[in-house]
């Protein structure tokens, strides 16, 4: 073969791994496993663009890697396939989302397959798939099935827990349970009706239904996730999302908390990734305080006690003359890190959805507190976390008392604080907080000084915790430490409080209004009140399969699109839950599945499991830090505890890609009345204009200057194909941004484009080479014809231009040992190191090296075929076997070893300093002793002469670094 033919090769070596399954694993093997996975994709319309493949690629590498270093390597790939996008389709088409989604895969496994890339297909998963999602059903009925006990630390089946409420009742239960559960003896137990007994049981167990605030999108009839939810609308058709109290499917991921906090220990992951989990789980250490709400139902309380000077309205009552409970409403709850600033509240805050709205609200303010509502239900949660100039609330007209001196301070509904984040209330403190300073400077509230170490507190908050206590009544003259002590104390002794740990994680909504995701295996059976109750199929029941409905939309009444669906309900009559899983459901434990695809009776056997234990390396994007993947150690915790699984975390060392941005070109409009018959301006000369610039499609742009014939062709929505053009020597040159690589700046690149043009192993090799894998890195394709030409540059190192081998069955030279095992050292240290980009660098200096060698020793190439292979797997294919070799075989083959004595170099390029400055470099051989450098030195001519007649006063000779000279 006298030309590199990339096509006719790599179409050849895809053929052969797909026939003989070359990548298929087995699950026993004496050799020692390692399992590489990527975050695995959902298959959307629009297929892969060249950003997509980079996490892809470098996996492949590695996996091949450890396959040469004698690993048994799982490299498995699947797709996450339920998903907004396709309902979406079906809703406007009318068209299945099963058939969409089917066509979407295959033409991601059809661009996957064209990559080169090393994957056992035989394990493909699909979470569409209702053999897969049997699965998914089923791990939340053990969830459903199981409560947590913080004693044991663990998740435990739900007998162990009602056992314990029939031998001791639920005082001394120690468990993450609903805020209403009752208190009862093993007594009161055991009277229970079996129907109140299990009602009971669903306050405590890890999956169950509660009153959530969820974004609530109308225009999709979906609850989204946050990520789903950008600037107030739906990521997926910008639609307004509203904030809502809905019934919703929740998992009791907060029992959790510490645990996940303390597995990111163990694990190797970025610190920036691990500390984005930790700021999300947001561990505090503070106290619960109870304030109670004053309603004014009587005139002219007494007073008791000395009242505060800085409070208001000016009234006091102090814990020793509280009036009659009936006069007070329901206590508001608050989680502080400060109680020691608890005598500087002058005002509460309660978000918006806060149960306690309604009731406290006085009539006079009913008005103003629910326009406000309104206003706050249009924002997200993240936009409300994220704004923090903007000061606005309402005030509810009511009053809450503080527990510590008796003063009443106003409350407030403000959208900053959030119902779900620690108890939904905030005590502000506005001289030791800056958000409660603004909002105290915005409604004209007091401002108390509580330490004498707080300094301007006129124009600023200031935080400090140094100084003693002032205004601050049991704690006065005391520091923080001393302060907090006490404060506690006071708290649990009075039963007003206590000291607590908090989390910022809240519990994770599990439902969607949607048709496309998993059912829920859940009916509803109405208890003795005629209130519907869920209860769990049964696993033989299982899967619980779609149903086939007329519409994807809600139904008329408003219930979710399995609403439409015709006589769906359970065999014992009852209605089966309308909601479907979210889209994280899937993904929280398909890791498992790839280990044993294909077991009908258990998600994956004890046996695979046992074998392949959990992720070794795990390849994905940071954007699913506070999402997939704390989803996925919860449920991988969980099913540990069960019983299920080995490891208490997923994934042991995590790498997330950077992204490939895309190279936008622009053209630049003249600004005119009549755009039907537009001037457009070349680049260089667009200051000479007032113009507007336009994407163009970076397919028809060659080197920056545009293919005008296509652009005529193919906008006729920006009037191209009547436009004039002013060009620059002859070309219309277009300008050039670095932007992210999406279809609406025209500046995705097809990878099949760049495959056929220049070859899968092109493209791998190229995007390697853009730079350091985890760094962002712009796309730019008129780079990629240097990789091309090494690749050729390669091919000729085997053939000659008449297609005939050059390669010999001789000896290596010195030097072309030399330069094979210094690439050895290289690319073993660069693959270890992820360091991939250097790795290309490197073949690149090897090849032109051994290119002006001559080298044709078979002793050499052989080597470096290895050595390339998990690169360029399709050229290395054809030249381990133009050697000699079997077919197919380069991968089974053993990574090549460095010897030391050809990576030390045999002579050294001395340089030498003349007081302080280089003057002449001079070889040595390695083995030269200092005293002969020194004399060798002093009798060169260019010493002599720098050195000006002057004696040496020192001659220092730092052994293979350099030799000063001292005049």
């Amino acid at each position: 073969m006298s030309e590199y033919s990339h096509g006719e090769i790599e179409k050849k070596w895809q053929g052969f791994w797909e026939r003989n399954g070359t990548y298929h694993v087995s699950n026993q093997s004496d050799k020692p496993k390692y399992y590489v996975l990527d975050m695995f994709p959902y298959p959307s319309g629009a297929g892969l663009h060249v950003g997509h493949p980079l996490g892809y690629i470098a996996s492949d590498i590695y996996s091949r890697y450890k396959r040469l270093k004698g690993f048994n390597v799982l490299h498995p790939m699947g797709f996450d396939s339920f998903g907004l996008p396709a309902e979406q389709y079906a809703i406007q088409t009318g068209q299945h989302p099963a058939i969409t989604t089917e066509q979407n895969i295959s033409r991601y496994i059809e661009q996957l397959k064209n990559l080169g890339l090393s994957y056992d297909w035989s394990r493909e998963v699909r979470t569409s798939d209702p053999g897969y999602y049997k699965w998914t059903q089923w791990i939340f009925g053990e969830l459903f099935n199981s409560w947590y006990n913080n004693d044991s630390d663990k998740a435990e089946p739900i007998e162990t827990l009602t056992q314990k409420f029939s031998e001791s009742g639920n005082k001394r239960v120690n468990a993450p349970a609903d805020e209403d559960t009752p208190q009862f003896t093993a007594e009161e137990w055991n009277a229970f009706s079996e129907e109140e007994q299990y009602k009971i049981t669903l306050k405590y167990r890890l999956t169950y239904v509660a009153d959530a605030t969820v974004n609530w999108c109308p225009g999709l009839g979906s609850v989204l996730s946050n990520d789903e939810v950008k600037d107030g609308v739906s990521e997926r058709g910008g639609f307004p999302v509203i904030q809502k109290l809905m019934r919703q499917w929740m998992m009791r991921i907060t029992a959790y908390s510490q645990r996940l906090l303390d597995g990111l220990d163990t694990v190797d992951w970025t610190d920036s990734l691990k500390e984005q989990q930790r700021n999300w789980i947001g561990r505090s250490v503070g106290a619960l305080v109870k304030f109670q709400v004053w309603e004014e139902r009587e005139e002219g309380r007494k007073e008791d006690g000395e009242r505060n000077p800085y409070s208001v309205p000016p009234s006091s009552v102090p814990p020793s003359s509280v009036p009659p409970s009936s006069l007070f409403s329901p206590f508001i709850e608050v989680f502080t890190t400060r109680v020691d600033t608890i005598y500087g509240v002058t005002f509460m805050v309660i978000a918006p959805e806060h149960e306690l709205v309604d009731q406290i609200t006085t009539t006079e303010q009913r008005g103003a507190i629910d326009e406000y509502i309104a206003m706050t239900q249009k924002k997200s949660e993240r936009d409300r976390m994220s704004d923090v100039k903007t000061v606005s609330g309402a005030f509810t007209g009511a009053f809450a008392i503080n527990p510590f001196n008796g003063e009443k301070v106003p409350v407030y509904i403000a959208d900053y604080v959030l119902a779900g984040y620690g108890t939904g209330a905030v005590m502000a403190v506005p001289s030791g907080d800056q958000r409660d300073w603004n909002f105290a400077k915005h409604f004209d509230l007091p401002i108390i000084p509580i330490l004498d170490g707080q300094k301007d507190i006129e124009t600023q908050a200031d935080a400090t915790k140094e100084g003693k206590y002032i205004n601050s009544g049991i704690i006065n003259g005391l520091t923080f430490h001393e302060a907090n002590k006490v404060l506690i104390q006071y708290l649990e002794e009075k039963g007003i409080g206590k000291g607590k740990i908090n989390y910022r994680l809240r519990d994770a909504v599990f439902s969607r209004q949607r048709y496309w995701g998993e059912p829920v295996p859940v009916f509803y059976k109405e208890d003795s009140t005629g209130t519907p109750v869920p209860y769990l199929m049964s696993e033989s029941e299982l899967p619980l399969n779609l149903p086939d409905v007329d519409k994807y939309l809600p139904t008329e009444s408003g219930e979710p699109p399995l609403g439409r669906a015709q006589d769906w309900q359970h065999s014992s009559g009852n209605a089966y839950e309308l909601s479907t899983m979210p889209g994280w459901a899937g993904s929280s434990w398909y890791w498992y599945r790839y280990m044993d695809p294909k077991n009908q009776s258990e998600f994956a056997s004890q046996e695979a499991i046992g074998y392949w234990q959990n992720v070794d390396l795990y390849m994905g994007g940071t954007e699913h830090a506070t999402g997939h993947l704390l989803y996925s150690r919860f449920w991988n915790k969980f099913l540990k505890d069960r019983g299920y699984v080995p490891q208490e975390e997923p994934f042991k060392k995590l790498i997330n890609q950077g992204m490939i941005q895309g190279r936008s070109s622009f053209v630049y409009r003249v600004k005119s009345e009549d755009y039907n018959n537009p001037t457009f301006v070349s680049a260089g000369l667009r200051d000479q204009y007032e113009v507007s610039a336009l994407h163009v499609d970076v397919n028809i742009v060659q080197n920056d200057v545009l293919d005008i014939e296509k652009f005529k062709a193919t906008r006729a929505d920006i009037g191209a194909g009547n436009a004039t053009f002013i060009l620059e020597d002859g070309k219309y040159v277009c300008g050039v941004e670095i932007e992210k690589m999406s279809k609406s700046k025209f500046n995705v690149v097809n990878p099949d484009d760049i495959v056929e043009k220049y070859g899968a192993d092109t493209l791998r090799l190229y995007e390697m080479f853009l730079g350091p894998l985890e760094q962002a890195k712009p796309w730019n394709t008129h780079g990629i014809d240097g990789t091309y030409r090494f690749i050729r540059k390669l091919w000729r190192l085997f053939y000659n231009d008449a297609g005939q081998s050059v390669v010999k069955d001789i000896p290596a030279k010195p030097d072309e040992l030399k330069i094979l095992h210094k690439t050895i050292k290289k690319i073993e240290e660069d693959i270890e190191n992820f360091s991939f980009n250097t790795g290309v660098s490197a073949f690149m200096v090897c090849v032109n090296e051994l290119g002006s060698l001559k080298c044709h020793s078979i002793t050499v190439l052989q080597e470096l075929v290895i050595l390339i292979s998990p690169y360029a797997p399709h050229i290395a294919e054809e030249l381990w076997a133009a050697l000699g070799n079997a077919e197919g075989t380069v991968s089974s083959a053993s990574f090549p070893k460095w010897e030391q004595q050809h990576v030390i170099d045999a002579i050294f390029e001395y340089p030498v300093q003349i007081n302080g400055k280089v003057r002449i470099s001079l070889p040595f051989p390695l083995d030269t002793p200092g005293d002969e450098i020194e004399k060798a030195v002093l009798a060169n001519e260019t010493v002599v002469k720098w050195m000006e007649g002057k004696p040496a006063k020192k001659v220092i000779v730092v052994p293979k670094r350099i030799v000063n000279v001292v005049i």
